[in-house]
């Protein structure tokens, strides 16, 4: 929980009562929670600091097990039952050891990942088909893709590469090995890049997404990229607006791609059940080491998600 706006130290963990779920609520014991931009950049006042929304309860991403349940409590895959291994998202004030919220958030958990796999991921999923779904990327296409090591970035690789899309995925040198596993064609950024990867996209690229939010992504992107409409950030608002690319997700002017999103959960579930789509886990810490884990995010250069373990 934010007591106040600013940095990590800001964050504590308090102890509060968990109500009993409400009518279509379940109650869930979090095994883990995926941590987003999305949540660090609410506390740092980035998306406004009005001081009556404080304190703010953080996250929006859990797995864990069913305790409770309400009446009609009947989520996107069915009825949900006390035992129930699940994945809740959206689901806000999910930094917590117990949670309650709409059983229309409520789908199980695959059998194949593990708890850490499973907290970290449908925020980064769900994100990752509006993006590509935004861009209208096809079979046969070449996409760009900046900040592809990233929690996000690793999703909308794999789901490229299922489209049947050349990706040309943007990392520093030490994530290539990952990338090209995945099915990518990994470059450095860096000065030179839009020369990199027209030599190795000769015959152009067709679309690109902004994961990172750098200038450098998203002036590359419209230098290479001939159609504007065909270029999406998630994090680099003030040049997208600038640039006239789309803005996708939570923030002011941004897109946030709702019905999207919530329809992607399940095949996403699926995809990871199968083994088609790999939860890339960087690390996990224990909920009341959030600061530390989120001092580690902002640094940047993760590969693949952070998780808090209550």
């Amino acid at each position: 929980m934010a007591g106040a706006y600013g940095g990590p130290e800001v964050l504590s963990v308090i102890d509060t009562a968990v109500p009993k779920p409400e009518s279509h609520q379940v109650r869930v014991t979090v095994r883990a929670a995926g941590i987003n931009p999305f949540d660090y950049k609410l506390y740092s006042g980035a998306l406004g600091a009005d001081p009556e929304r404080l304190p703010l309860r953080l996250g929006v991403e859990a797995a864990g097990v069913v305790t409770a349940v309400g009446a009609g409590a009947v989520g996107p895959a069915g009825p949900i039952s006390v035992g129930d291994e699940v994945i809740a998202y959206h689901a806000p004030g999910a930094y917590a050891a117990e949670l309650v919220v709409p059983a229309s958030s409520v789908v199980p958990k695959p059998a194949a990942l593990s708890w850490e796999q499973a907290g970290g991921l449908l925020a980064a999923g769900v994100t990752a088909v509006h993006v590509l779904e935004a861009i209208g990327l096809s079979k046969g296409e070449t996409v760009l893709i900046h900040g592809a090591a990233g929690g996000v970035g690793l999703m909308a690789v794999q789901l490229a590469v299922a489209r049947g899309a050349t990706v040309v995925a943007t990392a520093s040198q030490a994530k290539h090995d990952l990338l090209q596993e995945l099915g990518a064609m990994p470059v450095v950024y860096g000065p030179g890049l839009a020369d990199r990867v027209r030599t190795m996209a000769p015959e152009g690229v067709h679309a690109a997404a902004d994961l990172v939010g750098t200038d450098e992504a998203v002036d590359v992107s419209v230098e290479l990229v001939p159609d504007r409409v065909r270029i999406a950030t998630i994090a680099g608002y003030e040049r997208g607006i600038r640039a006239g690319i789309k803005l996708l997700g939570g923030a002011p002017g941004g897109d946030p791609g709702t019905e999207i999103r919530e329809a992607a959960r399940l095949k996403l579930t699926e995809a990871a059940a199968a083994g088609r789509l790999r939860v890339v886990i960087a690390d996990g810490y224990p909920l009341r080491e959030a600061a530390v884990a989120h001092r580690k995010i902002m640094a940047g250069h993760t590969t693949g998600k952070i998780v808090l373990v209550p």
